[in-house]
């Protein structure tokens, strides 16, 4: 097989992976709702905007979430972790967004997150010189936000290819090890290399010659 084969089969294995947790992960749906803010006789537009900076900020308060779930008539603490409120530079507007795995329920927590916000509003309007009030509200989404099965796959199999790279990393060392072992020549022993050098104050034996007559 060749050497690169680890990077293929952990690419198609992470890419399998992410198609199955697509099929089998909860749908999830968003909806979105939006709370306009607006100036009054003693404020302005600029007013209007950074009030509803300051709105977009408390939208996820306990406070506003506690009156938001008295409305929606469920436990405490429901609306806490799917609910997010965003707001933007340029129009003095706040978007609060639910997430849940049913999508009339997100459009019912959202409107109820919207409502409660404005009627907490109410009371400081007079003071601030603005008003809010529900622009749009939420209404049921026909498609889910997550998961998504292009995106499960391409995080699977993006993952796969990363671990078939770092598996494909420790093959070569191996071999460079083994080959700078078959290079590098055994050790000589000091015995071994005094008697491989040549003495030049050793006698080398002569023949024996016999006189002749």
């Amino acid at each position: 097989m060749p050497a690169w084969w680890p990077i293929p089969l952990c690419l198609a294995v992470g890419a399998a992976g992410g198609a199955v947790y697509a099929s089998v992960a909860e749908p999830r749906f968003a909806a979105s709702a939006y709370v306009m803010v607006s100036a009054g006789q003693q404020a302005d537009s600029a007013s209007a905007l950074g009030y509803a900076q300051a709105y977009g900020k408390i939208a996820t308060d306990r406070v506003i979430l506690a009156a938001a779930e008295r409305r929606a008539r469920v436990a405490p603490g429901t609306l806490t972790t799917g609910t997010k409120a965003s707001t933007s530079p340029d129009a003095p507007m706040v978007e609060i967004t639910y997430t849940a795995g049913d999508s009339a329920k997100a459009a019912e927590y959202a409107n109820a997150v919207a409502q409660a916000l404005v009627h907490t509003a109410e009371q400081p309007a007079k003071r601030t010189g603005t008003s809010l009030t529900v622009f749009s509200g939420a209404e049921a989404p026909d498609s889910s936000v997550s998961p998504s099965a292009p995106a499960a796959v391409s995080v699977g199999g993006c993952a796969g290819g990363l671990l078939g790279g770092l598996v494909l990393l420790t093959r070569p060392q191996r071999h460079r090890r083994s080959a700078t072992d078959a290079a590098v020549p055994a050790p000589v022993h000091e015995g071994d290399a005094a008697d491989a050098l040549p003495n030049p104050t050793r006698e080398e034996p002569t023949a024996h010659r016999e006189p002749q007559p």
